[in-house]
């Protein structure tokens, strides 16, 4: 028994062009428990977008499982996996992916409706992580009238709306000016700590990977502890 709630097990992926391969992933392991957030780290192109994409499900590894709450889902059907993704995973990208003709509270409403929650439950929720996001009087801005920080912070209440059990981070402020990337950080953490999420978060950032709970580089399609 694993008291891990995301582990990879021997994560491989090679890419196909025409006779030539690219093994990217070679064999990655990582376990992340709850509550813990870790820093995925490596230079471009060394497969970090690659191994978030497998973890979450939204690619099909060559090989190896990813374990969601000890339960091995690389092998379900897309109709599973889809449940997974609702269920168990949050997203969050280095651009927001707002629904521009959409307010910042019904940004966070709709995954909620998509998932079964009532209206009403919904937008108590999209409330409550507004709130706690310092984004209260801006419920109703659209994007467009957001700040880049501002739109970030409605981003990752997005991903936490359905209160998943991992969030998945690609580069989530690397579009930002330092002192946005700085408050944007401090709320992800507190809200990851707060709801015991694990988080797996990419960046380049090595100031910024310092600060998380631990660093795992992606070395030659290996995961290494640092």
């Amino acid at each position: 028994m694993s008291d891990a709630v995301l582990e990879l097990k021997g994560i491989t992926q090679i890419f196909h062009q025409g006779e030539t391969s690219l093994k990217v992933l070679r064999g990655a392991d990582l376990k992340v428990h709850a509550g813990e957030i870790v820093a995925l780290v490596g230079p471009s192109g060394s497969g970090k977008s690659t191994l978030l994409q497998i973890t979450g499900l939204l690619e099909k590894p060559e090989s190896g499982d990813v374990v969601v709450k000890e339960q091995v889902v690389t092998g379900l059907d897309d109709n599973a996996r889809t449940m997974i993704r609702r269920q168990e995973l949050g997203f969050v990208y280095q651009y927001h992916h707002l629904l521009a003709e959409f307010s910042a509270r019904e940004n966070i409403v709709m995954p909620q409706i998509i998932a079964g929650t009532t209206k009403t439950s919904a937008g108590e929720r999209a409330d409550e992580l507004l709130g706690a996001m310092g984004l209260s009087e801006r419920a109703s801005h659209r994007p467009a009238r957001l700040s880049g920080g501002e739109q970030q912070r409605v981003a990752i209440a997005r991903a936490l709306a359905n209160e998943p059990s991992i969030l998945l981070a690609d580069e989530p402020i690397g579009n930002l000016d330092p002192e946005s990337a700085d408050g944007v950080f401090q709320i992800l953490t507190k809200l990851v700590k707060e709801s015991g999420v694990c988080g797996l978060i990419a960046t380049h950032n090595p100031d910024l990977a310092k600060r998380m709970d631990r660093i795992v580089r992606l070395e030659e399609g290996r995961l290494v502890s640092q």
